[in-house]
């Protein structure tokens, strides 16, 4: 059994950008599906689907590669974990790698991405930063 299955999630997107391959198969959490619909819409990864299998549920990631091959993602962190909660104001969350980065924040309004989150002038917790 996973204890953290956002920590377990993203350490299979990474290893399989570094393997190079084109899907990763994920445990099902709602948690899971919002963070990856926030690196969908900022182009991380192409889709992701919901699979029932033998009565267990499991999300199959699609990752984005480029034309040379290069992924997506450069780098791909947990911030805030089970022992040690992270939280930021709107005004932390303005902008991260300048701009070319993303980090996901479980707000009031929901999962969402730091720069919709500064925008909407609301805080939360941050989950995880992409780049």
């Amino acid at each position: 059994m996973v204890n953290d299955i956002i920590a377990d999630s993203l350490t299979r997107i990474r290893n399989a950008s570094m393997r190079r391959l084109e899907v990763a198969n994920l445990y099902y959490a709602k948690i899971v599906v919002s963070i990856l619909e926030v690196f969908k819409t900022k182009g991380f990864i192409k889709d992701y689907k919901v699979i029932d299998k033998d009565g267990k549920q499991f999300i199959s990631v699609q990752l984005e590669y480029d034309e040379q091959g290069k992924s997506a993602i450069n780098e791909i962190k947990r911030i805030s974990k089970p022992g040690r909660r992270v939280y930021k104001g709107h005004s932390e969350l303005k902008r991260f790698k300048n701009g070319y980065g993303t980090i996901v924040v479980s707000t009031s309004k929901g999962v969402i991405a730091n720069d919709e989150a500064y925008k909407a002038n609301v805080g939360g917790e941050a989950l995880c930063s992409i780049w």
